[in-house]
């Protein structure tokens, strides 16, 4: 929102943010329907669409949106496979289900009016917390107490081996946190942006060719990093899940 004030102009980047229940009042509780849980059950409904009924047929000749599912499918697989190992391959249906959900969160949030629900700590942190406490359990799970063999580095002088322990100790329970504020941080910080500049561009009108340009420009940036944080949250899994499946150094 931007206008003209006593104060001078004012924008509210921030204010496409808010969580809003979705039939009206201002009280939130755990189970009012918001905005939030719209457009995720719509992200979810998409990937219901491409995985369920987009490829349902399993026609030779694939059509255009089974194309594009097995295009996702190959693609997940194989980055699964080359960071995880056969092992991972087990657990590929949860990577990709992530990796679905996310771009397709990420895509319908740069529709006008639209909500990015990545843009919320509360849901990043949620998957980031998940993947967590899924590869923490795998691991000992897996190995047992020799999971533990994660954070003692065997190549390093032995003097070295406690301090180094630690750090790794903590850089392990410091990754629910840089997961998921890397997936909010870099989708809100976008939003914000293209948001300001659409706030000049209604003050000056038709005068306003450089935040037109520039909103072009932030918002092709933004359709990239649409994808590529899709992509980091999903590698970081695959590289979490290796260091469960695989713990030694």
């Amino acid at each position: 929102m931007a206008e003209e004030a006593t104060g001078g102009l004012q924008i509210h980047p921030m204010d496409q943010f808010i969580v809003k229940p979705l039939f009206g009042g201002d009280a939130i509780h755990w189970y009012t329907p918001t905005n939030v849980t719209l457009w995720m059950a719509i992200s979810v409904l998409c990937v219901v669409l491409l995985l369920v009924i987009g490829t349902r047929g399993r026609a030779i000749v694939p059509s255009r949106i089974q194309s594009v599912a097995e295009l996702a499918y190959g693609f997940v697989y194989k980055m699964v496979e080359d960071v995880a190992g056969k092992d991972g391959l087990r657990y590929f249906p949860y990577i990709m289900t992530l990796f679905i959900f996310i771009v397709f969160a990420n895509f319908l949030g740069l529709i006008p009016t639209a909500f990015t629900t990545t843009s919320h700590i509360a849901v990043t942190a949620t998957m980031a917390l998940g993947v967590f406490f899924f590869v923490t359990v795998l691991g000992f799970v897996k190995h047992g107490a020799s999971f533990l063999r994660l954070f003692w580095i065997d190549q390093a002088p032995l003097v070295l081996r406690p301090i180094l322990a630690i750090i790794e100790i903590i850089s392990y329970f410091v990754r629910p946190v840089s997961h998921s504020i890397r997936l909010a941080g870099n989708m809100m910080a976008g939003h914000a942006v293209i948001k300001v500049f659409a706030g000049f561009a209604g003050v000056l009108g038709v005068g306003a060719v450089f935040p037109l340009a520039a909103i072009t420009a932030v918002y092709a940036l933004e359709t990239l990093v649409a994808f590529i944080q899709a992509y980091v949250f999903a590698i970081l899994t695959c590289v979490y899940l290796r260091d469960a499946l695989h713990p030694h150094h």
